[in-house]
Order: C-alpha cells, then sequence, then structure tokens
C-alpha cells in the first residue's frame, strides 16, 4: 500500500492506522501548495481533487475521503468492525469528526472568513469538544477501551485547535485522552515519519 499524505493535515489519521496496523506501506508526500509530489510530478494524476489523504492499495486501487480510508483500514485489520452494531458505531464518530470538526476546522484556516465568523466557529468548534469530553466518561477511547481509528482521525483534527486558536481548557478527559493517544507508539512513529 502506499499513502498519499501532507505533514499537518488529516492524512495523519489513515498513516497512525497502518502504524497500528503494523501493515506495510509507503509514504509519498504532497505539496498542497502546487499539488505535485516530491519527485516533481502532478498530485491530480494520482486525485484530480488535488488533496490528501489518498490510499492506493497494492492492486493499484485508490480510496480517498479518510473516513472511508479509515473504514476500510479497520475492517481490514478486523478492528472494532466485528459486528453490525460495532460498525454503525464506528461510522457514527467518523461521520461526526468529519463533519463537525474537520470540516469546520477549514473557516479557521480560511485568510477570508470575517472575524465574527472565526469566533463563531471556535465557539462551534469548543462546544463540539465539550460533548465529546463527555462521551469520554468512563472509557479511555472513543469506542470504548480499545484504540480504534475514530480516536486517530480525532487526534489529527484535534492537533490544529492551538494553532487556530481552539480552547480546550478545562476539558479533563479530552486532555487526558490526548495524552494517552499521543504516547502510543504507533502516533509516535507516525508524527516522527513526517517530521523527518
Amino acid at each position: 500500500m502506499k499513502l498519499f499524505y501532507s505533514p499537518g493535515s488529516c492524512s495523519l489519521a489513515p498513516h497512525i492506522a497502518l502504524q497500528e496496523a503494523g501493515i506495510n506501506f509507503e509514504l509519498a508526500e504532497v505539496s498542497l501548495e502546487d499539488h505535485k509530489l516530491r519527485d516533481g510530478s502532478d498530485y491530480t494524476a494520482i486525485n484530480a481533487l488535488g488533496y490528501v489523504p489518498v490510499l492506493q492499495l497494492d492492486d493499484g486501487m485508490r480510496l480517498h475521503e479518510t473516513p472511508a480510508i479509515l473504514q476500510f483500514l479497520s475492517e481490514q485489520n478486523n478492528a472494532q468492525t466485528h459486528d453490525a452494531l460495532s460498525r454503525a458505531q464506528l461510522g457514527q464518530w467518523l461521520a461526526f469528526i468529519g463533519g463537525e470538526l474537520h470540516s469546520v476546522y477549514y473557516i479557521l484556516f480560511s485568510p477570508d472568513a470575517e472575524q465574527g465568523f472565526q469566533q463563531a466557529t471556535r465557539a462551534k468548534l469548543r462546544a463540539r469538544y465539550e460533548w465529546i469530553d463527555g462521551q469520554l466518561e468512563g472509557r479511555d477511547y472513543l469506542t470504548g477501551q480499545t484504540f480504534g481509528v475514530a480516536d486517530a482521525y480525532l487526534f489529527a483534527v484535534t492537533s490544529w485547535a492551538d494553532a487556530v486558536g481552539v480552547d480546550l481548557s478545562g476539558l479533563e478527559r479530552l486532555q487526558a485522552w490526548l495524552e494517552r493517544v499521543a504516547a502510543r507508539p504507533a502516533v509516535q512513529a507516525a508524527l516522527r515519519r513526517e517530521e523527518g
């Protein structure tokens, strides 16, 4: 497998999931500024939409969209997807993170967004994180006591909070969860590979 990624982006989530699963894979870094790979080739030949991640399977098939890639990797690894309810709960978390967090952060990364709109966006994100903090009561990870791909996704998007001024202070369960996830060897390995 090959993961097309860009450091600091949501592609960190499938990178972590691949590391967690112990799957052998290659990394191909993409510049999101000019949509070029490191060798200078045009990334839009891989993904016409120009964004990451893309997971290229060994047979050449390509998957894009973070939730779809994560669902695929979870099922490949037989992690947390052993029955219909588990799959639905995972899908619920992936949809929530994608729709209520990931897509909302783009407003804060946009230089054209009005100050008032940015403040409202920060408040919305804070409210979503407060809800997540409540969901973490009595559990170590989003879907229970076992780390899963939804945790990788939430970790990747939450890593943007400081850079755009989203206040996570006082969310003790969320902070403990962040520390637990950050300490995982697979997360450390993914971060090192992306920084190096």
